[in-house]
């Protein structure tokens, strides 16, 4: 029998330990440890890697990368009501759990972590997407992580893996599949947890290039997706107007007509026009 198995179940946890999700924490617990398990699976092969994890809570999930073989996990936990509840996995798993009672919002796990590393979360609500273009955005590339599974709101995931023309496509496209391959692998209804949002759920899997699909500089690249969304209802010669005075000789130049709206414009048109900043 594994050790997941000799665990209690995770309604059986929270009530131990007085685990009521918390708004303010952005708190959902997901119970089912087939769920969680098929979550930890989708991150593919855990074997010979060091598996960082954002909120673990009651540590559905942390049980599941587990039992799926991860080397180590790093459990960041801000809520030291949970702390209890992950040391019985930790106790359960010798030497393989860590658990660091710290917002992830201010914690450099860097120097915790060995490569390869692979970052698996149900991420709290509150804090998702900023933690996405965190780890997205590092300042240096390639990254310290080579995947990442995280889930999401339905309507954030969505707009991860958005195309041009769509109206999830947007800054969050832009940066998700400008250095990375991104694809939603799980949906997951709003009765999976407790207590129950009131929106659906993705997973979504992130997998690191080596290298940019289209060369461009990054800060220049987000200034110019910045400025095309930031007013993404206007035509692009007036949305860009403040980056250049020539700004529709610009566009021109690449390819893209002054009349144009920021959702139509394509990944690569947008490196494009962020190497015209360049020169």
């Amino acid at each position: 029998m594994s050790a997941i198995d000799d665990l209690p179940p995770l309604r059986e946890v929270i009530a131990t330990h007085g685990l009521s999700a918390r708004k303010a924490l952005g708190q959902n617990f997901l119970l089912d440890l087939n769920l969680t398990s098929k979550i930890a699976r989708a991150a593919g092969d855990l074997t010979g890697s060091d598996v960082l994890e954002i909120g673990p809570g009651p540590g559905g999930l942390t049980r599941g990368l587990l039992a799926e073989g991860a080397r180590r996990v790093l459990a960041v936990e801000k809520d030291a009501r949970c702390l209890p509840a992950l040391e019985e996995i930790a106790a359960a798993y010798p030497g393989r759990l860590d658990v660091v009672n710290e917002d992830a919002l201010e914690l450099d796990v860097t120097a915790r972590l060995n490569a390869p590393i692979k970052i698996v979360a149900n991420l709290p609500y509150n804090v998702g997407t900023e933690l996405l273009t965190r780890w997205l955005d590092p300042g240096h590339w390639p990254p310290f992580w080579e995947s990442l599974t995280l889930m999401f709101q339905r309507e954030v995931a969505e707009r991860i893996v958005a195309q041009p023309g769509s109206k999830a496509y947007g800054r969050l496209a832009i940066l998700s599949q400008w250095r990375s391959d991104a694809r939603i692998v799980m949906s997951l209804p709003p009765e999976a947890f407790t207590p129950p949002p009131k929106v659906r759920s993705a997973v979504v899997h992130v997998t690191a290039l080596e290298t940019p699909r289209f060369p461009a500089d990054a800060a220049i690249l987000q200034r110019v997706v910045a400025a095309a969304f930031n007013q993404r209802r206007k035509m692009l010669r007036a949305s860009l107007k403040g980056l250049a005075s020539d700004i529709e000789e610009r566009l021109v130049s690449v390819g893209i007509a002054p009349t144009d709206r920021a959702e139509t414009v394509s990944l690569e048109e947008f490196c494009a026009l962020a190497r015209t900043f360049e020169r």
